[in-house]
């Protein structure tokens, strides 16, 4: 029989983690890699080799005093936060895991995760406004963001200008002085410069850059961050931390979870950034649900696989519609025609993606029969899963958006958002060809 020393002594070990190790002999190992177990040891789970899912309201306090340094730190009354786990509106184990992985791939040093994308942009951007600030964006955004920008945040006094994606220096310039002034007036500041590259629906490039550069000169860099959803492109093809941008935004549903199984978003940044859209997500709530975390981190395991054969079948399912008689053209980053946009995707990406613009040659009418014809491809909103989907941006995610605006951010009647999944290129291309045989 083993005595109560005994059991001391065996179990002692087990709240000593092993160190984790993330360089071997000055490599640094790769976040596909490190996405097989950072963040995560098993000898505090029962040796389990894949962290469990924590479901629980609430967390045990070692001691009083340990509970009240928690609340010092969740309420803002001594600076870093909680140093454990606390309520499971503010952590938990899933949770951190997940949020320090996302950290890994964009190469921030903070994450916060939420329960959808929106949540994640709705709360970061309310943590940021004041009234009487403006926030400047780029366009088009995704119909939800600039709806709740234009519709929602003016309510409480917040307004915003905004510049088209692929706006030069010196157009960007001219709107974030013009925002200087109107802050000002108002008696606020530019609260953030948000940007959406590529742009859902069209594809179009921001200059991350040069609107930093802008930025640095003409705004107070301490005051404004720069805040970007990369969503389309991340976290394998694009890193805007590295050009310059302080907050990077997805939503995990995409690429992230890849599974079209669940919904959740992000933001990384700088601790500085971090902080303030943590204390609201305390607050309010939206942090994601321990299950939706441990999806996660099962998705972060394989996004590189999934994101890599996804590419490789857009590059050859495109290579197909650019020249098929009834498709007016087609928004394929490995398919730029404009020198500047060639410019900003060479400076700012490792890979065209697997999400594009299609244009079918007759309308509206055309558009819908094509898709009404797809037999592989599903019908239906979203991007970045398995299979492959397509939709009409136009007449559902960016039905919103005032029919002016459309027109001026090149949302036509007969553009259709294809975003490719890891079927048979070949099947793909085969259903393509037969639903535009229906055009």
């Amino acid at each position: 029989m083993t005595d109560a020393t005994d059991a001391v002594t065996t179990l002692t070990p087990r709240r000593n983690p092993k160190p984790e190790a993330k360089t071997i002999n000055g490599r640094e190992l790769k976040p596909s890699t490190l996405m097989m177990g950072h963040g995560y040891d098993p000898v505090l789970s029962e040796g389990s080799l894949k962290a469990p899912i924590f479901l629980t309201s609430t967390f045990a306090f070692e001691n009083s005093a340990a509970g009240k340094r928690h609340f010092e730190g969740i309420t803002g009354k001594r600076p870093g936060g909680a140093e454990g786990l606390v309520y499971s509106r503010f952590n938990g184990p899933n949770q951190e895991i997940l949020e320090d992985r996302l950290s890994i791939w964009d190469g921030a040093e903070d994450a916060l995760s939420f329960s959808s994308g929106m949540t994640a942009i709705t709360v970061m951007l309310l943590a940021y406004c004041n009234q009487g600030d403006v926030i400047v964006h780029s366009g088009p955004l995704y119909a939800a963001t600039e709806g709740f920008i234009a519709k929602v945040l003016s309510k409480y006094g917040v307004t915003y200008l905004d510049f088209a994606a692929g706006a030069t220096r010196a157009e960007i310039d001219a709107v974030l002085a013009a925002a200087k002034e109107k802050a000002a007036r108002q008696g606020g500041k530019v609260a953030m410069v948000y940007l959406e590259s590529p742009a859902n629906p069209t594809n179009a490039l921001v200059d991350v850059e040069a609107v930093k550069a802008s930025r640095d000169a003409i705004l107070d860099a301490e005051v404004t961050p720069i805040a970007i959803d990369n969503t389309f492109l991340g976290p394998l093809w694009a890193r805007p931390l590295d050009q310059g941008a302080d907050i990077v935004v997805y939503s995990l549903t995409k690429y992230v979870g890849g599974h079209s199984d669940l919904v959740a978003g992000s933001i990384a940044g700088a601790k500085r950034w971090m902080d303030p859209v943590r204390a609201l997500r305390n607050t309010m709530g939206g942090i994601t649900d321990p299950n939706t975390a441990w999806m996660l981190m099962r998705s972060l395991e394989t996004v590189e696989l999934r994101m890599e054969r996804a590419g490789k079948n857009a590059e050859k399912v495109c290579a197909f519609l650019r020249d098929h008689p009834k498709v007016e053209g087609i928004g394929y980053l490995g398919f730029i025609t404009d020198p500047r946009q060639q410019d900003i995707f060479d400076r700012h990406c490792s890979g065209a993606g697997s999400t594009f613009s299609l244009f079918v040659k007759g309308g509206e009418d055309a558009a819908f029969r094509f898709l009404d014809n797809l037999k592989i491809a599903k019908l239906a909103v979203s991007l970045g899963g398995t299979e492959t989907l397509a939709s009409c941006p136009a007449a559902m995610t960016h039905l919103s958006v005032p029919d002016e605006r459309k027109a001026q951010l090149g949302i036509t009647p007969n553009l259709v958002r294809i975003s490719i999944g890891i079927e048979d290129p070949d099947d793909l291309i085969a259903d393509f060809a037969q639903a535009l045989d229906a055009v």
